[in-house]
């Protein structure tokens, strides 16, 4: 029995995929023929400096409607104005609000890396990522096992993207190093419940190499809530919920980028 809203997702994911069967070559064409990435993980590390890391973000399982219809080329020239390193959208259809088409006109409408925020769990998605502009790709290590974790981040590589790594406990955080990241999130909400806990980023902070850049996710809302993840030496934050709920997005965007990091021991 699917017992919360990650099995759900996840199962959703493994239902769609079965539209992108047969479609292997387009996909690597499309991608083989998509400009050149820009650099993700690179734009989210600067010395002294908590980047910002800006969502497109409709709606969410745990939220519901958040900013519907929001125009994601609109939102991210906003996001753009008011300091932001990198957007994140949010691809997710059934739960999210999204697809790739938002992908598509964000990554025209501005100069940053962006990232494909999604469930993947199948390197179909991977090559349509890149074939629809794709800078990055999330991966979630506790919706995939360690030999699939690793070849999903290896193929990321190889098409010249950067794979976000995602954890949410220590055990999470040591298989996504295991697998070779070096951009590593971690989630401050749990995706069997949808409960936040900012200070989790804090908790695991510590056991992250300075050498892998860290994004705190989830739950950021204030200034003095990415002064407490930059006191603890995270590299970047990830914001949706809390920017998109905002009406002047630039303002908004303005109020979290560019706060001061120190230095993971």
């Amino acid at each position: 029995m699917i017992s919360n809203i990650l099995d759900r997702i996840v199962a959703t994911k493994h239902e769609e995929l079965r539209s992108l069967a047969g479609r292997g070559a387009e996909l690597r064409s499309r991608a083989e023929n998509a400009p050149a990435p820009l650099g993700f993980a690179a734009a989210l590390r600067r010395p002294a400096e908590v980047r910002l890391l800006a969502e497109v973000k409709r709606r969410s399982p745990s939220a519901g409607e958040i900013r519907p219809g929001a125009d994601p080329a609109e939102v991210a020239r906003a996001y753009q104005q008011g300091g932001a390193a990198a957007v994140s959208v949010l691809t997710d259809r059934e739960y999210f609000g999204g697809d790739l088409e938002a992908l598509r006109s964000v990554r025209a409408a501005v100069p940053l890396p962006v990232i494909r925020k999604d469930f993947v769990v199948d390197p179909l998605q991977v090559w349509e990522a890149r074939g629809a502009g794709a800078d990055a790709v999330l991966l979630i290590v506790r919706i995939l096992d360690d030999a699939l974790l690793r070849d999903l981040h290896a193929l990321i590589r190889e098409l010249g993207m950067d794979a976000l790594v995602e954890a949410h406990n220590a055990d999470e955080v040591e298989r996504a190093l295991a697998a070779g990241t070096t951009l590593l999130g971690i989630n401050n909400r749990d995706l069997d419940t949808f409960v936040t806990d900012l200070d989790l980023s804090l908790r695991l902070a510590p056991s992250v190499p300075p050498e892998v850049t860290l994004v705190g996710e989830s739950g950021i809302r204030t200034a003095a809530d990415v002064d407490r993840l930059g006191a603890a030496g995270v590299d970047a934050i990830l914001v949706g919920e809390s920017l998109m709920r905002q009406e002047g997005l630039r303002e908004a965007a303005a109020a979290l980028a560019g706060r001061p990091k120190a230095e993971r021991a």
